[in-house]
């Protein structure tokens, strides 16, 4: 929502070899732009094509038709740094009141 509508999203190639917090692509709106950065470390081993014709699709269907790669998991322990969806919401709540 901090971006507004996007308009271009770029995306690794399948096959990049991703470590965790490495920048993988750039969302970018009418607003301003944004680098995407990964969770974990993995390869690409996907990428959401329909993005290149419609990259608003991250803004209304982000969790279903807007996503934006899938990846192996190389290292499992990092998935235990991810916060639930319900942290998360509490996150963005906590700095939206900042």
């Amino acid at each position: 929502e901090a971006l507004g509508d996007v308009v271009y999203c770029s995306l690794p190639e399948i096959g990049t070899k991703l470590n965790k917090l490495d920048e993988f692509g750039t969302l970018e709106s009418v607003k301003a732009a944004s680098e995407l950065f990964s969770p974990l470390t993995g390869e690409v081993t996907d990428t959401n094509g329909a993005l290149a014709d419609n990259p608003g699709l991250v803004n209304k269907s982000c969790y279903d038709e807007g996503w934006l790669i899938k990846m192996t998991v190389d290292v499992p322990s990092e998935l235990d740094d991810l916060m639930s969806e319900d942290a998360y919401e509490k996150y963005v709540k906590s700095i939206e009141e900042h």
